[in-house]
């Protein structure tokens, strides 16, 4: 048989596979290790594939007037189809997923639907979105944000029911799936990040976008195309609002990642894979004459500051420390990127406000991880005092995807 007959051959032979699973079910229902697999593995697929186009979409937006059928667009198009039919399958199956991850999966891909027609009613009514923090994008990162940690759930939960998945994948696809949380999050702060080398090539006399896009812009705001104009365009948002957003949201993804994963360096780590990504697009961006970005290496700071605070054994002291030396990071870090690179302008003075903001936010995180670990230490006390009434073993924990539940994250792990 040849190569090319077996791949017109594959489509057949997958929904054959496939085609027995397609019953119906609550969510909770016995997954077979084979079915598992398949459903993340299509999950990661559609994460890369998103990430990809939005990765193109933000530059090709600081080059060209806006198409709703740019190639950026259409790559993540497959991506987000791709994600809608895996939460079809969540939602009718029962298969994979929780009733929370469902929930979570199901909100998230009804939110992103909805936000789609209402972005381009926007784009139709106002012209160019001129910034990435406008409310229908929002709703476009809210949407996926939601999927993810659906997603995350469902495979922190369910992953170690299945021998054939070992130990080093279960972490390493755990690890993937907070930095695409992590690239979600971060995503609108792009707009500063090409937005400050956009405002450079003006000042160079060689601007990277295109004329006709910047007389758009400027006519739709209303005045000459200039520096001011440009500036607008570029950098529309509040010079606290990089440092802070990054240094609080951010950095909470990155504190949820280390007491999740329960490894050493697991912030470092996300953080390290995310600038990898951004360094490895940059070039390939670039060399087919689209704007470059200022890539966030401080980031990769701040996750070894993360990892740094989870050797404080102290859980309610470590949030106060850990903010402080992580906002130490972020300021730091973005302080030396602006001197030997390029940095999105900052407002150095804002760091009381970010210290303070994630340290609430940390203890908030902290409460949670250990309101939860009781839970699951009563649950398991429970189960021991029925085993020794019967004479019998306790029965192990089993999740509502119907596969023996993770123990839940310990923030202090060091596995």
């Amino acid at each position: 048989m040849t190569t090319g007959t077996t791949l017109r051959q594959a489509p057949r032979r997958f929904i054959e596979w496939a085609l027995p699973y397609w019953t119906r079910g609550d969510a909770g229902r016995q997954t077979p290790a084979d079915l598992f697999r398949v459903l993340y593995l299509g999950w990661l697929v559609a994460f890369v594939l998103k990430v990809l186009g939005a990765s193109w979409d933000v530059s090709w937006h600081f080059k060209w007037l806006r198409d709703d059928l740019a190639p950026p667009h259409l790559i993540n198009s497959v991506g987000t189809v791709i994600a809608v039919g895996l939460a079809i399958v969540h939602w009718y199956t029962g298969y994979g997923v929780d009733r929370i991850a469902s929930r979570f999966i199901q909100w998230g891909a009804g939110i992103f639907l909805i936000a789609i027609p209402l972005d381009l009613i926007n784009h139709r009514v106002n012209g160019l979105d001129i910034t990435a923090w406008s409310p229908s994008h929002a709703l476009l990162y809210l949407g996926t944000a939601l999927m993810i940690i659906g997603v995350t759930r469902g495979w922190y939960r369910g992953a170690a029911a299945y021998p054939v998945i070992s130990e080093r994948r279960r972490t390493v696809v755990l690890v993937a799936l907070f930095t695409f949380i992590l690239e979600n999050v971060h995503f609108p702060q792009q707009q500063q990040e090409y937005g400050v080398l956009e405002v450079a090539s003006w000042d160079r006399g060689q601007p990277y976008a295109e004329p006709s896009l910047l007389q758009f812009a400027a006519n739709q705001m209303g005045r000459a195309v200039d520096r001011a104009m440009i500036l607008k365009f570029s950098l529309p948002v509040p010079e606290w609002v990089y440092p802070v957003y990054a240094g609080v949201a951010g950095v909470a993804v990155l504190v949820l990642a280390r007491m999740f994963v329960g490894r050493r360096w697991t912030a470092t780590t996300v953080t390290a894979i995310y600038v990898g990504y951004r360094c490895l697009v940059w070039p390939l961006l670039v060399g087919t004459t689209f704007p470059p970005s200022a890539i966030p290496f401080f980031f990769v700071l701040a996750g070894l500051c993360v990892d740094l605070a989870f050797f404080v054994r102290v859980p309610y002291l470590r949030p106060v420390l850990g903010a402080v030396l992580v906002t130490a990071g972020v300021y730091g870090g973005l302080a030396v990127q602006d001197r030997l690179l390029e940095a999105p302008p900052y407002a150095a003075g804002s760091w009381p406000i970010a210290a303070a903001s994630l340290a609430v936010v940390w203890l908030a995180i902290e409460w949670f991880a250990g309101r939860h670990r009781s839970a699951a230490d009563e649950k398991d006390g429970e189960a021991a005092l029925a085993a020794a009434g019967t004479g019998g073993a306790p029965a192990p924990e089993t999740s509502t995807s119907g596969v023996a539940a993770r123990p839940v994250a310990d923030g202090g792990s060091d596995r």
